[in-house]
């Protein structure tokens, strides 16, 4: 089973000096140092604005958002709700409720929905309900936010990092999930099964809907 994001062009971003392409927007993009270090958080809440407007009130964020230009306007805009301190945007409560206040003063608030994996294994939600939390956002036609405190086994991930996922490929016996999640730039793939099993410290999953 194959759940993805239907317009994934939105996040074709483009650079107008140069012509280059991206997917999404980069923290390596901010004009400081410390933004570029800490700035995944907001990163990932421009793409998930950036696709619920884009998608649902076009031309509400500017003409130029897909451009590399209009998405740093963006990311500064977002850096003043979803704001990182000492250690990152290190909690979906943080993540959600910024963006929260970011849709709200763009005049279109939005619901939310989020899923913690805690560090402690027994309070974690079952891995049916992860994966099923995924399926819904991809359903909604919304990307989901990601938030990996540990990559566990997967190599692919920064930790203490977000990233956009956009694309679930799901076995059915649910022992193999692979996520397309958008990163810096380029688009990669975990097992999102192994992730649940190996991570020590988890993290979480938000969504947005309009």
């Amino acid at each position: 089973m194959r759940k993805t994001i239907t317009q994934n062009h939105i996040f074709h971003i483009t650079d107008q000096s140069t012509e280059q392409a991206f997917y999404g927007c980069m923290q390596q993009w901010y004009g400081t140092e410390f933004k570029r270090r800490a700035g995944c958080g907001p990163s990932v809440a421009s793409n998930l604005a950036l696709y619920l407007f884009e998608t649902r009130s076009p031309g509400l964020l500017g003409s130029d958002v897909r451009s590399t230009a209009g998405c740093v306007r963006l990311m500064d805009e977002m850096w003043e709700y979803v704001t990182p301190k000492i250690g990152g945007v290190s909690t979906t409560k943080r993540f959600y409720a910024g963006l929260a206040d970011f849709m709200k003063h763009k005049g279109a608030p939005a619901s939310y929905e989020y899923c913690n994996v805690p560090v402690q294994k027994a309070k974690r939600p079952g891995l049916a309900q992860v994966l099923s939390f995924v399926v819904a956002a991809l359903d909604k036609d919304t990307p989901v936010a990601f938030l990996n405190l540990c990559n566990g086994a997967e190599k692919e991930l920064d930790q203490w990092h977000w990233v956009t996922v956009i694309a679930l490929d799901l076995q059915d016996d649910q022992n193999n999930a692979q996520i397309e999640f958008m990163d810096e730039g380029r688009i990669a793939k975990i097992d999102l099964v192994s992730w649940y099993r190996t991570t020590s410290l988890g993290g979480g999953f938000v969504y947005f809907t309009l």
